[in-house]
């Protein structure tokens, strides 16, 4: 296990206490906002029960005044990306940097400070920056955290900014936990290409024959990978523990976890009109030997959300899914070039990047029934996150 990753977290176990005593380094949602369209009741496409359920369809949305405010906002912010941070430049005690496909890891010695830019990734590269993507995902990290403690231990001590997370170092394990609901995707390494190819047998997975791309599997599966020298490589739990890449023990321990929160995941989706159709989940272990939850949690980068209500009719007609992640943007790119091989991409259109903010930003008001705060732009976003985290490193000494 390595010692200092890209995304490395450590729980802080009094993480309530610390909320009550330090109010002012948690930027968590107020609950005052109310989204729209909330009033339908469906059958759950996750559990097979029957069960009532707030569900909204894209096309409400679209007709939302919401999305005209976001999208104007977001129009005027496409040259004010948080694309780079610096802050080993302006905060004192910061000792180094590492840069992450959407996150920068600053070491301070004690803790690790977790900057979420706006960088958009898929293919394994950098495709573009989505204007407020960062604070979406730190805060719909944030708000899983907190209520996923009765799962699993998490790695948050503090979050003194709307980009950034800080916490302590700690062992992770070398592995992604990929937990799937359901047979899709679009990319090489995705369920439903693999399955194309006709495999059946995946990451230790039977899969049955006849299955076509969206279907809901018959059980939530797990499909763990591990680094290779420039992907993911898919990794059954034999050749995890057979590699050394975790214990028996911790694999089993973390396989529990990773399909409890996952299952819990689906159930708080589906109360929001949401299906949770897949997600990855990261974990290691804290000096005492407790195994923590750390990374990111159900968010659009990690996760794939399909609106429910328009789910069944759209599946029996041959059609994809209404979905709220950057599943359009991948399908986009793989339409335009060969985001694999070609050295050079193409610029992504504004209405994308627009529409892509939306989603991001739709999304973290549908879970969290919050709504979105935008930030002030009268002081620069990186003097502010340099500010914010000089104060937060001082308290925490």
């Amino acid at each position: 296990m390595s010692q200092l990753c890209m995304d490395p977290l450590k729980t802080c176990k009094s993480f309530s206490n610390f909320q009550a005593s330090n109010p002012q380094f948690l930027v968590l949602p107020k609950l005052r906002f109310k989204p729209k369209n909330f009033s339908f009741a469906c059958q759950s496409h996750m559990s097979g029960q029957n069960q009532s359920q707030k569900v909204v369809s894209l096309d409400a949305l679209m007709d939302d005044g919401r999305k005209k405010e976001i999208f104007r906002v977001v129009e005027g912010s496409l040259l004010n990306c948080l694309s780079e941070t610096n802050l080993q430049l302006t905060v004192p005690g910061i000792k180094s940097k590492i840069r992450g496909k959407v996150r920068d890891v600053y070491d301070s010695g004690e803790y690790l400070v977790l900057v979420t830019t706006d960088r958009q990734s898929a293919f394994d590269r950098i495709l573009a920056s989505i204007p407020f993507k960062g604070q979406v995902l730190n805060e719909t990290s944030l708000w899983w955290f907190d209520r996923t403690q009765h799962i699993t231990s998490n790695a948050v001590v503090a979050a003194p900014d709307r980009n950034v997370t800080i916490a302590r170092k700690c062992s992770v394990f070398p592995v992604e936990f990929v937990v799937r609901g359901y047979v899709t995707g679009s990319t090489d390494t995705s369920l439903w290409t693999v399955y194309q190819n006709g495999i059946r047998n995946y990451c230790g997975n039977v899969l049955p024959d006849g299955m076509v791309k969206n279907q809901k599997l018959p059980q939530n599966i797990l499909t763990p990978t591990t680094k290779a020298a420039d992907h993911d490589e898919p990794v059954t739990p034999e050749e995890i523990v057979k590699r050394g890449l975790m214990t028996q023990e911790d694999f089993e321990e973390v396989n529990k976890r990773a399909l409890s929160l996952f299952e819990y995941g689906q159930h708080v989706a589906a109360d929001h009109g949401l299906i949770l159709v897949d997600t990855k989940y990261e974990f290691g272990k804290s000096l005492d030997g407790s195994i923590l939850l750390i990374d990111e949690v159900h968010t659009p980068d990690s996760s794939r959300y399909w609106i429910s209500q328009s789910y069944a009719e759209r599946f029996q007609n041959g059609l994809e899914p209404e979905n709220v992640d950057k599943e359009f943007l991948r399908l986009w790119f793989k339409n335009h070039c060969n985001p694999y091989e070609d050295e050079v991409l193409p610029e992504a259109p504004k209405d994308l990047v627009c529409e892509l903010a939306w989603r991001y930003i739709s999304l973290y008001e549908m879970i969290t029934n919050s709504e979105f705060q935008i930030p002030s732009s009268e002081e620069p976003v990186h003097e502010r996150i340099s500010r914010n985290v000089t104060s937060a490193l001082s308290s925490l000494k």
